[in-house]
């Protein structure tokens, strides 16, 4: 058997080699380090598993390297302060689990199987009217804490939380898990929000009296914060998944026709949307009915961008980068266009349907809890690099949307746009 002291992949710390002075078998017949080569690196977390674990030692004790690539689970990686090595583990954030995740085939959904896209629907839904709701209750005067910090906090809390339990949730119901990380998730938290949010308050988009020092304290302070939010919520949901991964009941998976009743209610409560729409008073369409009619294309266009651009840099999530800067300058050019000062405003009309793509399909195609999972779960210089480059790029996008208006003056900066009350 390999000895306690072995990290991950049967590797034996210095430091306690050094102290004990034993050598295992697998340290002495790496095939890697007789060839004078340095050995390979796994990654991945510890295996718990027995089985593997035995075979693992047979293998050793018969010469045979078990380095073999492994996908690492991102909430356990997450939990013990750990970093990926590979583009398959990042991607695998928004997919759903598959036999990574030691699930028999019966169980595994492929990322664009029909089970899986339809949750997306109602889990959309969802996510935007938590966004919507959360940003009603927690804008007041004299609020200490910016709408969006509690926005992107509780986004993240329950994205690191989902994270842990990938593999329960996996023997239960698959496409559960992408509804609840992609779907809900990725919907309540807004990247394109965030970033003009803080562009607002270089320009002091609210009008208030301060000076230009405090502008740059206030945009700062909102990425700081923001930053500081999100990457923690994240970190302490995969803590809490921990917690309570030993009292998760396992529940039997459904059953056929409870699996195709799913799907029919999912597109059902999706399709409820446009009737919505148009059946309820015009005052609520800029509040919350025209966002529900772009949630879900916007999620679609962000799950997409994810599954087939993400595995394609080893430490760079392309799929979700290019997601969230699509979004932030689509939303810079809505912004343009609610703030209309030259000739006019738009008709109010024009103005709900502004509003919705803002809020739903922008809303939902950018995402802040998939963004700081992913820092989270990189290695620290990647880590940096990803962030950092996302907010520089998206501030720049904004500044080359929507500055040149500001610039000529064809539109105010605040919204222009007039609704129904």
């Amino acid at each position: 058997m390999l000895s306690d002291a072995s990290g991950p992949g049967g590797f034996v710390n210095p430091e306690t080699k050094a102290r004990t002075g034993t050598h295992t078998a697998f340290a002495e017949k790496d095939p890697d380090t007789e060839r004078g080569q340095p050995p390979q690196t796994d990654h991945s977390p510890p295996n718990v598993d027995k089985e593997n674990t035995l075979a693992d030692t047979t293998n050793v004790s018969r010469g045979i390297s078990t380095l073999r690539p492994r996908r690492s689970d991102v909430g356990t990686i997450l939990a013990h302060h750990q970093s990926v090595g590979d583009a398959e583990s990042l991607a695998s954030i928004d997919r759903p689990p598959s036999e990574e995740e030691k699930l028999p085939p019966s169980k595994i959904y492929k990322p664009l199987s029909f089970p899986v896209l339809a949750m997306l629907m109602p889990a959309s839904i969802f996510g935007v009217l938590a966004r919507l709701g959360i940003q009603a209750i927690t804008t007041y005067d004299g609020r200490e804490i910016f709408p969006l910090a509690w926005i992107q906090g509780m986004g993240c809390l329950v994205m690191g939380f989902a994270l842990g339990l990938k593999e329960p949730i996996g023997r239960f119901y698959g496409p559960l898990y992408t509804a609840l990380t992609t779907g809900f998730c990725g919907s309540l938290t807004t990247f394109s929000g965030w970033q003009l949010d803080v562009f607002e308050s270089w320009i002091n988009g609210t009008a208030s009296h301060r000076d230009w020092l405090r502008d740059a304290i206030d945009g700062l302070g909102k990425t700081i914060f923001t930053f500081a939010i999100s990457l923690s919520a994240v970190t302490f949901g995969a803590h809490l998944s921990r917690l309570f991964l030993p009292y998760v009941p396992t529940l039997p998976p459904p059953s056929r026709p409870i699996r195709y009743a799913i799907s029919a209610v999912s597109v059902l409560t999706y399709a409820a949307a446009y009737p919505v729409y148009f059946r309820l008073s015009p005052r609520f369409r800029h509040e919350a009915t025209a966002a529900l009619l772009f949630s879900f294309p916007g999620t679609l266009s962000r799950y997409l961008l994810s599954v087939f651009l993400n595995p394609r840099l080893r430490l760079f999530p392309l799929g979700t980068f290019t997601a969230n800067m699509v979004g932030t300058a689509l939303l810079a050019t809505f912004q343009v266009l609610r703030s209309i000062q030259n000739p006019g405003p738009l008709s109010m009309n024009a103005c709900d349907v502004l509003q919705g793509l803002a809020d739903g399909y922008c809303g939902c195609l950018t995402t802040v809890s998939t963004f700081a999972a992913e820092v989270d779960a990189l290695p620290p210089r990647p880590a940096w690099l990803y962030a950092v480059l996302s907010w520089l790029v998206a501030q720049l996008l904004i500044a080359v949307v929507l500055g040149p208006s500001l610039g000529v003056g064809h539109v105010s900066r605040q919204i222009t746009c007039q609704f129904k009350h």
